[in-house]
């Protein structure tokens, strides 16, 4: 496993996955190996179907493995206890989906608060917003805001507990290119800024160009992983 010296902040081993139905087995994951160094953006690139969201999800403690291990910062994540899940859910953990998720009753500033309430050091649902370009829209309700401005508040609601890894599946999958430009920027500075580890999942080849990092998936393995000479910025982008 290449690794530019960096520290290490999430590592996975031999990570198998299969899923039951009746007599049928599916293999999600097929013994992957894989280390995300501290403030890296990796791109996970492959058709539906290869094992990326499966990878994402165990990584991030929302699903377990059939085999194999997961390491933070050095610490072996304990699969079989939920409350260990919880806790590393919760304390180091940020997910962004290709659907918001935000509940439509709440203005922008009180979908953010939800996660500052119960976070151990949050940045206030306003800073978290502003970080995101929305420090102008914290009183406006979902259906208020575009596509691409919910997306970004599902991301201020991420970020604000200042989560060391931000992991996102599809998030511009639900949007025009031009709005997902905004949300990549989004994303990217966040990365940058804040130094957070991120992961974003996509299977549009043209936005791994911001990675530093890219790792291709097909049929549960990492077939190829390609390190970025140049990371582009998503306005030099368009799909």
């Amino acid at each position: 496993m290449e690794n530019d010296g960096s520290a290490i902040a999430l590592e996975a081993h031999e990570l198998t996955k299969i899923y039951r139905m009746g007599a049928v087995e599916v293999h999600a994951l097929r013994g992957v190996d894989v280390e995300f160094s501290e403030g890296e953006l990796i791109v996970l690139l492959g058709p539906s179907g290869s094992g990326k969201s499966t990878l994402l999800n165990i990584l991030g403690g929302l699903d377990t493995p059939t085999g194999g291990t997961v390491t933070f910062r050095g610490q072996l994540l304990r699969m079989d206890s939920e409350r260990a899940l919880n806790l590393y859910r919760r304390d180091h953990v940020g997910f962004v989906f290709q659907f918001y998720n935000l509940i439509p009753s709440l203005t922008a500033r009180e979908n953010v608060s939800l996660v500052t309430e119960i976070a151990r050091n949050p940045m206030s649902p306003d800073e978290a917003l502003s970080i995101v370009g929305l420090g102008d829209r914290i009183d406006h309700f979902p259906a208020q805001l575009s596509g691409g401005e919910q997306q970004r508040v599902a991301i201020a609601r991420a970020i604000a507990k200042r989560p060391d890894l931000l992991l996102c599946d599809e998030p511009t999958g639900a949007l025009d290119s031009k709005t997902g430009v905004l949300v990549l920027e989004a994303i990217l500075k966040i990365n940058r800024e804040l130094g957070t580890t991120t992961a974003l999942i996509t299977h549009n080849a043209v936005i791994a160009e911001i990675a530093n990092r890219v790792l291709y998936f097909a049929d549960g393995r990492i077939v190829e992983t390609r390190q970025n000479a140049v990371q582009r910025a998503p306005g030099e982008l368009a799909w």
